[in-house]
């Protein structure tokens, strides 16, 4: 498809001139959002030593009074040039730290900020969740990232939000409403709206251009996108993917036609008794050249989604 090789042919150029500038403080790139609003778009990688594990979508956003950051990196090191960006954008401090969820690249560098004594924010869910994965993270990150995960630490929230009771976080003349979810892509997704600019920041409740990857139940992260499909937004920040001003349903269709084929073909073969074998090797097959990274998560995709539909 024309559409898919443009960007493949983007994401290969970009993996190629990012990871140099990544390691390099002065050239780490931010995009704006809207007026005060910032966010670095993460490699459509796995993480490494090379790039950092900077692959995710992190950012902040800055009110009269201070700043909140909204996931703080893949590594300690990707922390670091987050926060030396911030600060060349402004000398506000950083009041909060909002990790969207648990997964490696978007809390890394939650240490970076510890100099401001920020109230670091999540799901009521997320302190478990950490303290579940601690110690597989820690090897496993500190062996890929090598030099760049010195100095990461697993901070929880000192301030959670509860599933079905919103809190705002006043910046100064701007409001953040940050909500938690019942389970989709992980147990404990936060998104965070910036009524100011009415932007809403996804974590990885939104993935464009990267292949999904399911964490939690594919049943609960359809309902919640087809939920958050109606939001009324005028700015959308991804947890992985460019930000978007326009067509914002089309992204979020996207999504839901990837994951409603999975559910729909793993239904029929577990209607017809069929086996997770059968469906690793059949099911979704026809979105291939949709997603980047295909071959590396859809069949873990589809195991999991298989495991939670089978006791439907």
């Amino acid at each position: 498809m024309i559409r898919f090789n443009l960007q493949f042919s983007l994401a290969c150029l970009l993996s190629v001139l990012i990871p140099s500038a990544a390691a390099d403080s002065d050239r780490y790139p931010l995009h704006k959002v809207t007026d005060g609003s910032f966010y670095h778009q993460g490699l459509h990688e796995d993480a490494t030593a090379e790039n950092i594990g900077a692959i995710a979508n992190v950012g902040f956003i800055m009110g009269e009074d201070c700043v909140a950051v909204i996931d703080s990196g893949g590594s300690y090191k990707e922390g670091e040039l987050l926060y030396k960006a911030l600060k060349e954008q402004t000398d506000k401090p950083v009041c909060y730290v909002i990790n969207t969820h648990v997964h490696p690249d978007h809390m890394l560098g939650n240490a970076a900020f510890k100099s401001e004594n920020p109230v670091y924010v999540g799901h009521e869910k997320l302190p478990a969740a950490m303290a579940a994965r601690k110690g597989f993270f820690e090897r496993a990150f500190s062996d890929t990232l090598g030099a760049a995960f010195k100095g990461a630490e697993f901070i929880p929230p000192s301030q959670t939000v509860a599933v079905g009771k919103p809190i705002t976080l006043d910046l100064g003349s701007r409001e953040l409403v940050l909500t938690a979810y019942t389970t989709a892509h992980t147990d404990h997704d936060l998104t965070v709206f910036d009524t100011k600019t009415q932007t809403l920041w996804t974590g990885d409740l939104l993935f464009i251009d990267r292949i999904p990857a399911l964490d939690g139940s594919i049943n609960g992260w359809i309902a919640i996108s087809e939920d958050l499909q109606q939001a009324k937004i005028e700015n959308l920040v991804p947890g992985h993917g460019p930000a978007v001003k326009n067509n914002i349903a089309d992204v979020w269709q996207a999504q839901l036609n990837y994951l409603t084929l999975i559910r729909e073909q793993i239904r029929a073969i577990i209607s017809d008794f069929g086996t997770i074998e059968e469906a690793t090797s059949s099911v979704g097959l026809s979105e291939k050249d949709q997603w980047l990274l295909f071959e590396d998560y859809h069949r873990r995709n589809v195991t999991a989604a298989f495991v939670e539909l089978e006791w439907e």
